[in-house]
């Protein structure tokens, strides 16, 4: 299903479903770090029930599960949800994923304890989300936007693949991150207060078959490009990476979170 929001890449168009597989097999990269900040403060454990929304493969609950919370997880592609059912039955999981657009979710009221979105709540609409999961969410509920990106101008390896894509796709909004909080829209606000933000660089390892896969997985190349200039940008990555990178090698990240309750 396409996705066009004008104020990402320029409008451009782009399909998570068209890179499920490459997302299943090389987007699972979250570190032990990253969990552990959430379960450290009492969220997505035992005794809760959590949905997450833009759940894409499922990775945050399939990373979560064995934290003990009841798992609610949804995308707009159904290609993405079905690479997360077949994960998570492969990892013996029991968690409901369901393909829907996050803005037509439908509980009821006080049905979770937490609603988590990682790498994905800039692409909703606030005004037609935020009363839903205000609603869904118990009274002391918690809502946690959560993203982890790579640092273009702290690491090498990543400022020359961003470049790479964005010679392909000049109008990809996705590359530049440097240290910041997560963004939080004043429509958020009018329901929710920041309870929290957390905040940390990790260094996240890779092969050179998975960062490409990594990148290659990113808005701006598979899920945008057509499928020739996926080959050709791929064929220049893995030539660049051949030429510049050891066969093992960190990149930099920097993971940013806000923890949100009710008002």
């Amino acid at each position: 299903m396409d996705i066009i929001k004008k104020d990402i890449d320029g409008g451009k168009a782009f399909d998570w479903g068209r890179t499920s597989e490459n997302y299943a097999k090389y987007r699972d990269i979250y570190p032990q770090e990253f969990y552990e900040a959430l379960v450290s403060r009492g969220l997505c454990v035992k005794g809760q029930s959590v949905l997450d929304l833009g759940t894409g493969t499922g990775v945050i609950p399939r990373n979560m599960y064995g934290f003990g919370a009841e798992w609610t997880g949804s995308d707009i592609s159904e290609n993405q949800i079905e690479q997360a059912k077949l994960l998570a039955e492969k990892g013996g999981m029991d968690i409901d994923f369901f393909a829907s657009p996050a803005e037509d979710i439908s509980f009821p009221s006080g049905t979770f304890d937490v609603v988590t979105a990682c790498q994905c709540f800039w692409y909703f609409d606030y005004k037609k989300l935020v009363p839903k999961l205000y609603d869904m969410l118990k009274k002391d509920g918690r809502l946690a936007v959560m993203q982890m990106a790579w640092l273009p101008f702290d690491d090498d390896i990543a400022r020359q693949s961003e470049e790479l894509v964005l010679k392909y796709n000049p109008s990809w909004t996705g590359g530049g991150w440097t240290r910041r909080p997560v963004f939080i829209d004043d429509e958020v606000l009018k329901s929710f207060e920041i309870a929290e933000r957390i905040e940390f660089d990790v260094n996240v390892h890779f092969t050179r078959e998975s960062w490409n896969g990594r990148m290659k997985a990113c808005r701006g190349v598979e899920a945008s490009l057509s499928r020739e200039d996926t080959e050709k940008w791929e064929r220049e990555h893995i030539a660049m990476l051949n030429s510049t990178a050891p066969d093992e090698f960190d990149v930099l990240h920097y993971v940013a979170m806000a923890i949100l309750k009710k008002k």
